[in-house]
């Protein structure tokens, strides 16, 4: 490990020490709180996600979760493990694939698919899963935080 002085959190990874491969994950139970304060937060308080009778008549058959806040797991991945904090964020593409409902427990994992040393972009493979089903993917490309200029 290399020295990261105190500007870094122990969970931090450099890019000088990020690998093809590497892989950190967070998973979270979504329940109706997060999803009306996800709500009341971003003002997106369509009714598929806050009224069971409205969204009981929709495609989904009740209540789902908002697509961004799955996505939000995704963030929390990057900024707070791989790579970490001091990560900047510079893109990210998103698939919805399945709905998440209140109660599905969530587990988000982010993968380094490729790294660009000398520009200090990483670009992620990230997956959101409610068990077997894929929910999101997509791939997100960040500037990593580098031993040499913290």
């Amino acid at each position: 490990m290399l020295d990261h002085g105190s500007n870094l959190p122990k969970g931090t990874i450099v890019i000088e020490e990020l690998e093809i491969g590497m892989s950190r994950s967070v998973g979270k139970t979504i329940g109706m709180e997060e999803i009306e304060a996800f709500a009341a937060l971003s003002t997106d308080h369509n009714p598929v996600h806050l009224d069971e009778d409205y969204a009981r008549d929709t495609i989904f058959e009740g209540r789902i979760a908002h697509g961004m806040l799955t996505a939000g797991l995704i963030s929390a991945v990057i900024g707070e493990q791989l790579p970490g904090h001091g990560t900047v964020y510079l893109g990210q593409s998103l698939k919805f694939m399945a709905p998440v409902r209140p109660g599905d427990h969530v587990e988000a994992t982010v993968t380094v698919a490729a790294i660009d040393y000398a520009k200090r972009r990483v670009t992620l493979d990230c997956a959101a899963r409610v068990g077997d089903t894929v929910v999101l993917k997509g791939e997100a490309i960040v500037l990593a935080p580098s031993a040499k200029f913290d």
